[in-house]
């Protein structure tokens, strides 16, 4: 089990990237949250097994079809264990 905090640059808000993004980690099972930053970014963070997050970074490298990915930061760390499901945070 391992936590990733995944920032995804480009344009990546107002294109669902988030409500995408949330979507995939429920399909994997993962726990965690996305959400915007101000400077234009999306924030990614999902707790789970290595596999799976791996699974959802490669997802994130082009996301959703009206997503222009340019490019991610992965930080990797232990869990904290903190979410009980994965969710859009404001």
């Amino acid at each position: 089990m391992i936590r990733a905090t995944i920032t995804v640059h480009g344009r990546v808000q107002g294109v669902s990237y988030r409500a995408n993004a949330r979507r995939k980690a429920q399909e994997l099972g993962l726990r965690g949250y996305t959400r915007n930053n101000p400077d234009g970014s999306v924030e990614i963070v999902a707790e789970g097994d290595s596999e799976l997050i791996e699974r959802l970074t490669d997802w994130c490298r082009h996301g959703p079809t009206t997503a222009r990915v340019s490019s991610l930061d992965v930080e990797r760390s232990e869990p904290t264990y903190e979410f009980r499901d994965f969710e859009i945070r404001r």
